[in-house]
């Protein structure tokens, strides 16, 4: 056990920093394509973690390579909704807390128990908070910090004018980047809500007030 644990940590490190380091700041289609890559190479770890820990299970469940390749791609798919950082904790927790090799039914609930324990909601709730919020938003009492940050870097008025289909992926992503976030140690906190501004009018002298009042008699015939 202690040998994955230091697996899934260095492999959840390694993701990470290759995440960060690129030369120049990536634009959508770049940040696309790494995390395609990123996500790749998280579901091929946990299934070398699932042959290391399993191994007999493992190899009776997955006797044929082409057959192991397609599987790996359902799992891709299939868990698209959580960080790279959720599918590796997840996979620790389920290696952790069962004898038997996960089914993908189990590596979604190991996947959810890992973004919970960082007081997380899953991605869809995370969404459907973030599309009821009223404004201002940052005067809400969120679930978590990251559904507001995730909502906000997808545009509030994006997400209330858009269809689901459009908006679910954008939120999605940038859910699970703040995610990521979180389960490496980072702090979020929501932005305090702006002030408002009090226009508390100085009293008027006795001189003013006559004046006024004077004022106030020409106007009305009084």
């Amino acid at each position: 056990m202690t040998d994955s644990r230091t697996l899934v940590e260095q492999v959840a490190r390694g993701i990470a920093a290759s995440n960060r380091t690129s030369e120049t700041p990536p634009g959508r289609n770049d940040r696309q394509r790494e995390d395609s890559h990123s996500r790749i190479e998280a579901i091929n770890q946990v299934f070398a973690l699932f042959r290391l820990n399993y191994h007999n299970q493992y190899y009776a469940a997955f006797p044929d390579a082409s057959q192991l390749s397609q599987i790996k791609k359902l799992w891709l798919e299939s868990l698209s909704d959580y960080s790279v950082e959720q599918i590796l904790l997840g996979a620790r927790h389920a290696i952790e807390t069962s004898e038997y090799l996960p089914t993908l039914n189990r590596m979604h609930r190991c996947c959810e128990d890992s973004a919970s324990a960082h007081g997380l909601p899953p991605a869809r709730d995370a969404y459907r908070e973030a599309c009821n919020a009223p404004s201002p938003r940052r005067a809400q009492s969120w679930s978590h910090p990251a559904v507001y940050h995730a909502g906000a870097d997808s545009d509030w008025f994006f997400l209330s004018t858009h269809s689901e289909r459009e908006t679910w992926p954008v939120f999605r992503d940038h859910y699970q980047r703040h995610c990521a976030r979180v389960m490496r140690g980072e702090t979020l906190e929501v932005p305090a809500p702006p002030a408002l501004e009090r226009d508390d009018p100085q009293p008027l002298t006795p001189e003013a007030q006559q004046a006024e009042m004077a004022r106030l008699r020409r106007e009305t015939g009084l």
